[in-house]
């Protein structure tokens, strides 16, 4: 089924302006171990992992550039961490579009590779992401080209590509109709916020709409070391603030308020609150995914879950209700994880006659 069934919920284009490449239906899987043994009873992971390009963000690009293809616009300039340029280049690449990317200096290999595979031309930008100064100023710098003729500039943040970002919400209308019963609270992970500010926005329609009677908590979860947006929601604060970024966790050092202010007074209208993990608890759960659930995701992509368990251990989840965790992004995106998670794993050269011994051991 095409993604654009939920048009009435998000900025549309024409019919013949639409990009696609099946993105969206991603599956949701019920936890068999992770949430049995911290004593929860209902604990579902939606995989927008099983996106086209690996990641949630996908629901964003078809948006964007679609918007762009119906304006013919031919020249998209962007920022990014690694999955907004992969997903912006795979949908430039389809659209017949130039894509320009600024990236993290930090930026995983497979995700520079991933882009460059697409046709993206790449620069990485010193601090980018992890000192605010320069960040902004990569954001200035890249504003004044994307006011040049048939150029846009494109980042996954209300703040600066709305129409795109509302492509996000569907996460939600897939949500709602995928679970049968109410869901209580979804975590999601936050850079700049502004995943959770879609997904809260998403369950508001259905509200609008008479297809919910009310809307999960949508939690905010961050990494300490990126504490841009989840302190302050958990402490009744009204606004996000600038960090200088400290955490490792790839996708999430966002050193920028960005769309933190709207993340902060989305979360808090349906309950929700923020939630700092260490990059150590997302290690962990990641390694726990994989393990314990055949769910293969990159750091980010078990930050969700991180806020999870850490959540439980707070005492803060019923052990019945229902709870959803985003697994945004696929192992593969970042190598340097996946090396560090199977570091003690051996795959020895052995003889033939060897084989049955290691084998059935």
């Amino acid at each position: 089924m095409s993604i654009w069934r939920w048009a009435d919920g998000f900025d549309s284009v024409p019919a013949e302006a639409r990009i696609e490449l099946g993105e969206g239906d991603t599956p949701v899987v019920r936890s068999r171990r992770l949430g049995a043994s911290v004593g929860l009873n209902n604990l579902y992971f939606k995989l927008e992992s099983c996106n086209p390009t690996g990641s949630y963000k996908d629901r964003f690009a078809f948006c964007a550039i679609s918007h762009m293809v119906a304006r013919g616009q031919r020249l998209c300039v962007a920022t990014s961490s690694g999955n907004t340029g992969s997903a912006l280049a795979a949908y430039c690449a389809a659209a017949g579009i130039q894509c320009n990317v600024a990236v993290l200096e930090t930026t995983p290999l497979g995700k520079l590779q991933q882009m460059q595979a697409y046709g993206a031309n790449l620069c990485r930008v010193r601090d980018f992401g992890m000192n605010p100064e320069v960040t902004v100023q990569v954001f200035e710098s890249l504003q004044r080209l994307g006011e040049r003729p048939n150029t846009v500039f494109q980042v996954s943040a209300f703040r600066f590509s709305p129409l795109g970002m509302s492509g996000v919400r569907t996460l939600s209308f897939e949500l709602a109709e995928q679970i049968p019963q109410p869901i209580d609270r979804v975590f999601v992970p936050a850079g700049g916020g502004g995943l959770a500010v879609a997904v809260a926005e998403g369950f508001q329609h259905l509200i609008k709409r008479e297809c919910l009677s009310r809307s999960p908590r949508v939690e905010c979860v961050q990494p300490n070391g990126n504490n841009t947006i989840a302190g302050a929601l958990r402490a009744g604060a009204e606004g996000a603030m600038d960090v200088l970024c400290s955490t490792q966790i790839s996708g999430l050092q966002v050193a920028t308020v960005v769309d933190g202010h709207n993340t902060i007074r989305a979360c808090r209208a349906t309950g929700g609150t923020g939630h700092l993990v260490s990059d150590e608890l997302i290690w962990e759960s990641q390694r726990r995914l994989a393990r314990e659930e055949g769910i293969f995701c990159e750091p980010a992509g078990a930050t969700a879950t991180a806020g999870v368990l850490q959540a439980v251990g707070e005492g803060l989840i019923d052990r019945d209700a229902v709870v959803v965790a985003l697994v945004t992004g696929i192992g593969f995106k970042d190598s340097g994880s996946l090396a560090t998670m199977v570091q003690d794993c051996k795959c020895p050269v052995i003889e033939v006659s060897e084989l049955e011994e290691q084998a059935g051991t």
